[in-house]
């Protein structure tokens, strides 16, 4: 242990007590380089493999047959793979809102969440960016909606939502893995000094791509973490706008609402930090990381849990204000199909999941309870996940003729697909904790750093 220790403050430490600058290093180092494999990883990860397996073989029936394998009809031609793409791009915004913007703000409490919540942002992005490509019916022609040259002259309809989703999540996922990489590069450069095998030290030194913690380097480091933080902020804010403009763009009743950019962004950052805690909890408890990923960083991820919820909860009062107060007889309609239509008992639990629950979250006892916020955690996630489907499906099911209403019942291959989708965010994410370090290496020690000149002072 080192001779320096942080102080210890009883109302918000940042980090637990007798950690000094070396043993962080030791500690998360050495959980990738060092730590045994049990068989509770094993487990999760051959159960995961299993599922994400399932996903691939169900996706190449998918090629084979087509998207008729699915519960998909007239009128209600999106279903679960749309509600999926929403879902899954707004648990990724917790990551980037973790990692730029409170990076920018100067929030100590982000340092022991923010590598596995840039981490769980690849994955969901990268989860999202495939359903969208499965919906197109013939998807081996995907790249028609990318400006590529092409002799042909077919070129990609400026005016689709399709085009705007393909630029918004490339540009998201492109981002993300360069402002993850870069933060990243010192703590690869320690796994690499501190490795034993041959092999892992080429491949983490390979990956570090020369890093030898000069003064230099740390400068253009920082220089360059802050412009990346500073590209992907806005990001927080347009990817999720430009998703939902998919909708609000259209004419079909529960949709066009100028309301729609706001209220998804707000339901973006609610879904995402519920995951962060989904993931963090287990970690933490997992790996014995309780003096990093304090009741401190619960109680402040909760806070942005209740914040964001009242946001959503306030889109859903202005969404059944705004019917009724504008008179539209096909607002209102939906409206009170939701309430009491075929659908009802899916949004009553949406509500009971997003707005009632997280009301336990006032309470400073319920925001450090790692069991309720867990349980909370999962309520939300499938929440959230039933108001895209809720979204997508009902309005899509209820338009201006009853003549052309119609019901979505999923089928089988639209759970395999949502299931295996699950599977294979957390099989990733089970690799990820195992080959690099799940919280930030330089900068917890620079948060210890700046603790113990604080003691000293």
């Amino acid at each position: 242990m080192s001779a320096v220790q942080p102080p210890v403050s009883r109302e918000t430490p940042v980090i637990g007590p007798g950690w000094g600058y070396a043993s962080v290093s030791d500690k998360i180092a050495d959980l990738v380089l060092t730590r045994p494999v049990r068989w509770p990883w094993l487990a999760a990860f051959f159960g995961t493999l299993a599922g994400t397996l399932v996903f691939v073989a169900a996706t190449g029936w998918l090629l084979l047959r087509g998207i008729g394998i699915w519960g998909v009809d007239i009128p209600v031609a999106w279903g679960f793979a749309i509600a999926n793409v929403v879902w899954w791009i707004g648990i990724g915004h917790a990551g980037t809102f973790i990692s730029a913007i409170l990076l920018l703000l100067r929030q100590k409490w982000r340092t022991s969440i923010n590598r596995f919540a840039e981490a769980m942002t690849l994955f969901a992005a990268s989860m999202a960016g495939l359903f969208p490509i499965l919906h197109l019916g013939r998807p081996w022609f995907f790249y028609w909606i990318a400006p590529y040259p092409d002799r042909m002259g077919v070129w990609p309809q400026w005016r689709s939502p399709l085009v705007w989703d393909f630029f918004a999540i490339g540009t998201y996922i492109l981002v993300s893995i360069l402002f993850w990489y870069l933060g990243l590069l010192p703590d690869l450069a320690t796994l690499r000094d501190r490795a034993h095998g041959r092999f892992k030290r080429y491949a983490f030194g390979l990956a570090a791509l020369g890093w030898r913690g000069e003064a230099r380097h740390w400068a253009r480091h920082q220089s360059a973490y802050l412009l990346l933080a500073g590209l992907a902020t806005p990001l927080v804010v347009s990817v999720h706008s430009v998703v939902s403009l998919d909708f609000s763009i259209a004419n079909v009743p529960g949709y066009h609402s100028t309301i729609f950019p706001p209220y998804f962004v707000a339901g973006a950052l609610f879904s995402g930090f519920a995951m962060v805690l989904t993931l963090a909890i287990p970690l933490r408890r997992a790996f014995a990381l309780q003096d990093f990923i304090t009741p401190t960083h619960l109680d402040h991820a909760a806070k942005v849990l209740l914040a964001t919820g009242a946001l959503v909860a306030y889109g859903y009062a202005s969404e059944i204000f705004t019917a009724f107060y504008s008179g539209d007889e096909f607002e209102i309609a939906l409206t009170l199909d939701r309430f009491t239509g075929f659908y009802a008992p899916v949004y009553w639990f949406m509500m009971a999941c997003n707005v009632l629950a997280p009301q336990v979250l006032w309470w400073r006892w319920a925001r450090r309870n790692t069991v309720l916020l867990f349980a909370l955690s999962l309520a939300i996630n499938l929440g959230m996940w039933m108001e895209r489907v809720l979204i997508v499906v009902q309005s899509t099911s209820h338009d201006f003729l009853l003549s052309s209403w119609g019901r979505f019942l999923p089928t089988a291959w639209d759970w395999i697909f949502l299931l295996g989708s699950l599977s294979t965010f957390a099989w990733l994410f089970l690799v990820f904790i195992r080959v690099l370090p799940a919280i930030s290496i330089s900068e917890m020690r620079e948060l210890v750093r700046e603790s113990a000149h604080e003691g000293r002072a």
